[in-house]
């Protein structure tokens, strides 16, 4: 399991966005397609909106077949 703290300046950034810019997806239809695969969960709940709206303490966890990856977002 792998953790990741990603700072947005913003009050929220959109959860494809933030698959694209933690690097976890090289493109926004590569976002899309985990999304919609079903390997994003956003606070413990599988999470199948692309443009869900994620804020400072919200939690990202994407279930790759050989790694979990968490993301943690905070505010800067």
């Amino acid at each position: 399991m792998e953790k990741m703290n990603i700072n947005i300046t913003t009050e929220y950034i959109k959860l494809d966005q933030l698959l694209k810019f933690s690097a976890l997806a090289e493109s926004g239809s590569m976002a899309k397609d985990m999304i919609l695969d079903g390997i994003v969960s956003v606070n413990g709940e599988l999470c199948e909106m692309r443009g869900k709206k994620i804020r400072a303490g919200d939690s990202v966890t994407v279930e790759f077949e050989d790694a979990t990856v968490i993301i943690e977002v905070g505010q800067e």
